[in-house]
């Protein structure tokens, strides 16, 4: 099915009748970005707006809920965490498909290559501090304050989140990948027992998932909330580590192999020594099984991918294929990562 194309005509006769202030023409845009979820800014005479729709066909269960990520950006409204302002929801598949909710267009810079490299030593080190420091402030919500105590379930996180993503995996399994089967095996036999901590977590914590301020280091938007749930925060953390862990450039978008400390860039270590600063904590205990956890979730979110490209549902089909390709190197990286303290 056409992901690229929106029916514009429909969406505005629905916005004229649910979003105060809507009026006129729309023009549409697809955003490159966004695999899992298509995206498209709105252009109409007065204001801009950005839509995020589920994509349309069979979908995986609890997979693109863009009901949650409305609600849980709604929630942040007016907390240390920027996020866009929320408009208007439509859970109606009649109208253009899917279901679909509209933001605010935010202007900002976003990062796809964590090596910064239009940046100076002193810009690298303070917009990564400033990622630091919203990823805090993320596991700082006070849950029962914004409404979201019931954003996740009660119990241990990583034993349920092990258990949704290799269902999932096993949904989308195109072929055979024992590196795949060893790590779910590893990781279900050595999840940390259940140390209380539990928090509002992104689920996809980025810097290509971030809009930064036109003329300064500062966060204006986190995106992308699809993921997100009530959890333990390592695993937010730990994300950011795993992206580093791959190769620089396009397709890799992390920091293996960069001298890090000639660009001004933070190590995993001090990375990790300032979010515990932050957060009042004396260190973080068996870090390989978060790091683990997080190249094994990739690994199912991306085959699931594959198979939407192989299904026509993808997004943008071609990289989601050459995503697909990707599973068994996410795989073995988190076979390498057990071994880490």
């Amino acid at each position: 099915m056409d992901t690229t194309t929106l029916d514009t005509a429909a969406v505005a006769r629905w916005l004229s009748e649910h979003l105060e202030g809507f009026s006129g023409a729309i023009e549409a845009t697809k955003f490159d970005v966004g695999q899992s979820n298509p995206t498209f800014r709105l252009d109409t005479p007065s204001k801009q707006y950005v839509l995020r729709r589920k994509p349309p066909g069979v979908l995986l269960k609890s997979a693109h809920a863009v009901d949650r990520e409305f609600r849980v950006q709604n929630a942040l409204s007016g907390t240390d965490v920027p996020v866009a302002e929320m408009h208007v929801l439509c859970e109606d598949d009649g109208v253009i498909g899917s279901a679909f909710y509209v933001m605010d267009f935010v202007q900002g810079r976003n990062f796809d290559d964590p090596r910064l490299p239009d940046l100076s030593n002193a810009e690298r080190a303070q917009v990564i501090d400033e990622m630091g420091r919203v990823l805090a402030a993320i596991h700082s919500v006070n849950i029962d304050a914004v409404g979201l105590s019931d954003y996740g379930p009660e119990g241990n996180y990583f034993e349920r989140q092990v258990g949704r993503w290799a269902k999932q995996y096993r949904a989308s399994e195109t072929d055979a990948v024992p590196q795949m089967d060893m790590l779910i095996e590893w990781l279900a036999a050595n999840i940390p027992i259940d140390d209380g901590k539990r928090s509002l977590v992104h689920g996809d914590y980025r810097i290509d998932n971030m809009l930064f301020a036109p003329d300064r280091p500062k966060v204006v938007a986190v995106l992308d909330w699809e993921l997100s749930t009530i959890g333990h925060p390592f695993a937010d953390l730990a994300a950011v580590i795993m992206q580093w862990q791959m190769p620089p450039g396009h397709e890799g978008r992390g920091l293996a192999g960069v001298d890090r400390a000639a660009l001004g860039l933070p190590s995993d270590e001090d990375f990790i020594e300032q979010y515990c600063k932050r957060m009042g904590l004396p260190g973080i205990e068996k870090f390989g099984f978060y790091l683990a956890f997080c190249f094994f979730r990739m690994a199912a979110i991306i085959q699931g991918v594959k198979k939407r490209a192989l299904d026509g549902n993808a997004s943008d089909p071609a990289r989601a294929a050459k995503l697909g390709t990707f599973v068994p190197m996410f795989a073995a990286a988190g076979l390498e990562a057990t071994k880490r303290g």
